[in-house]
């Protein structure tokens, strides 16, 4: 028999596989924007990165969009009081995400600002993944929150260590992420020059994957014997192992391949470790907003489950079909 304790656990773990899916696909692309104007060493090679993403970028982003609003149907007070919260952060990353949007288009009609468009295609790149870092671990960590389950303290309060270390090892995984898609999906001295760009950054990730589980422990407190943060941990770590040895060996499928699982092992750690709150209290953790205090009614979350069971292989099927048509390598045109 379904009961309301199954439906909000089963919403939890969408949500978090609905995040680790925008992070997983968008996560290349950002990288690729990241990069884009220090990697590439000519007009051509600009061209090629940008075109191998163009089928995709806009595409990708959807997987946040519908994260947000599985959250509010799901567990609206803890959209409420994160969305409340974060209002000026979340302002921040919509910014970094249209100027993003805009600059991809603009940079192909107007010439005379052409750099000036890559440059702004890159930073929103880079401010998007590091506002996207510093909320997620500034939810993970905890926040101060009143028994109005508001939010309190200023914006500095967010810069704190771990939230630092979430924001560093998130930039550097999806710049390892969108350096493997480019070694995929390009040849000749682009593909080379990637492969060994992964290679050297290879070990400033797996730093930044260490202090992370560290932190989770030491900060978090994350309950040892919680078998699906070990799950997590041993898929980034054989993760992280492939990814060296495919840089080295310059298998660009399984490179890729092994970024994409280091993206999904990380997320079952904070899926494991954060379980069950979704905002954690910093200070009286009875006042942390929990999927068991905070969720929708019971035929609310029937009625959600029953649209998901329906749309969501719709979803994967569609985003199959699209990397299937635009599968093998670029072209130096978009």
């Amino acid at each position: 028999m379904i009961t309301l304790q199954f439906l909000q656990i089963l919403w939890y773990a969408l949500i978090v596989v609905l995040v680790a899916g925008f992070a997983l696909l968008d996560g290349f692309d950002l990288g690729v924007g990241i990069i884009l104007p220090f990697f590439a060493s000519n007009e051509d090679e600009k061209k090629t990165m940008l075109g191998s993403i163009a089928p995709f970028w806009d595409g990708n982003e959807v997987w946040l969009v519908t994260a947000g609003g599985a959250l509010f149907g799901s567990f609206p007070d803890a959209y409420a009081t994160a969305f409340s919260g974060f209002y000026m952060v979340f302002i921040f990353t919509l910014f970094a995400l249209i100027f993003r949007a805009v600059s991809f288009e603009f940079r192909t009609h107007d010439e005379k600002r052409k750099g000036l468009w890559e440059l702004a295609f890159s930073t929103g790149s880079f401010f998007a993944v590091f506002f996207f870092g510093l909320i997620l671990g500034n939810i993970m960590l905890g926040v101060p929150l009143d028994t109005n389950k508001e939010m309190q303290g200023g914006f500095l309060l967010y810069f704190r260590p771990f939230p630092v270390v979430v924001i560093f090892t998130g930039i550097v995984a999806v710049m390892m992420h969108g350096l493997s898609y480019i070694a995929m999906k390009t040849t000749g001295s682009l593909q080379e020059r990637a492969f060994s760009a992964a290679d050297r950054l290879w070990a400033i990730l797996l730093a930044g994957i260490v202090i992370f589980i560290a932190c989770v422990f030491v900060l978090l407190k994350a309950n040892a014997g919680n078998i699906f943060l070990w799950l997590g941990i041993a898929i980034a770590a054989a993760s992280a192992i492939g990814m060296k040895l495919s840089a080295m060996k310059k298998l660009e499928k399984m490179l890729f391949f092994t970024s994409s699982t280091a993206i999904l092992g990380v997320f079952v750690i904070v899926g494991a470790a954060h379980f069950p709150n979704l905002v954690k209290s910093a200070g009286d953790s009875a006042l942390s907003i929990t999927i068991f205090n905070s969720s929708s009614p019971f035929d609310t979350l029937k009625l959600m489950s029953i649209v998901a069971i329906i749309g969501m292989p719709i979803v994967i099927a569609y985003t199959i079909f699209v990397y299937r048509v635009f599968k093998g390598k670029a072209g130096a045109g978009y």
